[in-house]
């Protein structure tokens, strides 16, 4: 198993088999439309003292920022070691990575892997837990941000509410964890800001700002978008129990691309590929929004990522090297796409 395919593994980790598993209990007190299905476009649920309630499973979804999030620097934005560094990282992401070592994600955690996170939000703590045994506790007691803290994966949060917004302040991490998929790197003066914002029933928005002028010159920028996975649970994932599979990864992202041999494909065939594609619930319930394939400069994009054509309906997405086939119905109509990992293929359907 090859670094980047074990990525996507983990990426995709609700796939098959695991979605057979998964636990389907109706979530309790939640809004449904005439036919049964949840309404997430209902009011948003309040806690006693009128604050808005973040409680639920939700996916958290970055989009392509998951990948790269200092997409938009200048050169003379961030310092050149660091540079060179996200550089190295970004050939072989899994070695010396938090996942590839089993350890919690950090300042990744809003807007990394796809397992869904469950809230439980109280007056005085808010807390963040995920599949992986990871937790995260965000303070409403009224604290301060301590002036000295033991840099930990996790941080020190606390939290204080603008209105219905709910705006978080974090540091402390170890310097040791990433910001993204490709290895951006930070130092203990890492500072996370956060303003949550419970837009109705079935979504929240989280607008993040992370700052490190040790290694940046301007603020990184994300907008992560969260999404309730109704009627279910988590499931636990204890990352040391693949012990074997990581002790085979060997790859790297430049040598499965290199070992492709692309072809030529013609624009009017790459353009019938344009559109949205569904990795959604059921298929994979942490994903909480569809998947772009757009164009640009004369290559297919999937979430801003080339990927490589191999034949005129398969490709390589570079961001983890795993083949994608696109498929027509007899019209000549493109209806789904084929993502294969090594847990199997994956439908994934055309939306529009």
């Amino acid at each position: 198993m090859t670094t980047t395919r074990l990525c996507v593994v983990l990426l995709l980790l609700s796939i098959t088999p695991l979605q057979a598993q998964w636990v389907n209990h109706p979530t309790p007190d939640l809004p449904r439309t005439p036919d049964g299905q949840p309404n997430l476009s209902a009011p948003a649920p309040r806690m006693a003292d009128g604050k808005p309630d973040f409680s639920g499973v939700w996916g958290f979804d970055a989009g392509v920022q998951l990948f790269n999030i200092a997409l938009g620097l200048r050169p003379e934005d961030i310092k050149p070691w660091a540079a060179e560094l996200a550089k190295q990282r970004a050939d072989a992401p899994l070695v010396n990575d938090q996942i590839g070592t089993c350890l919690p994600e950090g300042p990744r955690f809003n807007h990394w892997l796809a397992y869904p996170k469950k809230i439980i939000q109280t007056p005085r703590v808010l807390v963040i837990l995920g599949e992986d045994l990871t937790y995260r506790q965000i303070f409403l007691d009224g604290r301060a941000l301590p002036a000295v803290t033991t840099p930990s994966f996790m941080g020190y949060s606390v939290g204080h509410w603008e209105g219905d917004t709910l705006v978080v302040e974090t540091i402390g991490y170890k310097d040791a964890t990433r910001l993204d998929w490709i290895g951006h790197p930070h130092t203990e003066n890492l500072r996370l800001t956060e303003r949550w914002r419970r837009r109705d029933f079935g979504h929240i928005e989280i607008q993040e700002t992370l700052e490190d002028p040790d290694i940046y010159s301007r603020p990184l920028s994300v907008t992560v978008k969260v999404t309730l996975v109704p009627d279910t649970e988590l499931l636990e994932y204890v990352c040391v129990e693949n012990e074997k599979d990581r002790a085979q990864l060997v790859g790297t992202v430049s040598q499965d691309m290199k070992a492709a041999t692309p072809v030529k494909v013609a624009p009017a065939i790459l353009e019938q590929y344009v559109g949205t594609y569904d990795f959604r619930w059921p298929e994979n319930p942490a994903v909480s929004s569809p998947w772009p394939v757009t164009i640009a400069n004369g290559d297919l994009l999937m979430f801003g990522v080339p990927m490589v054509p191999l034949s005129e309906t398969k490709f390589l997405w570079a961001a983890t090297a795993n083949p994608i086939e696109f498929v027509k119905d007899a019209q000549g109509h493109v209806t789904h796409a084929i993502f294969t990992s090594v847990e199997g293929d994956t439908v994934v359907k055309k939306l529009k």
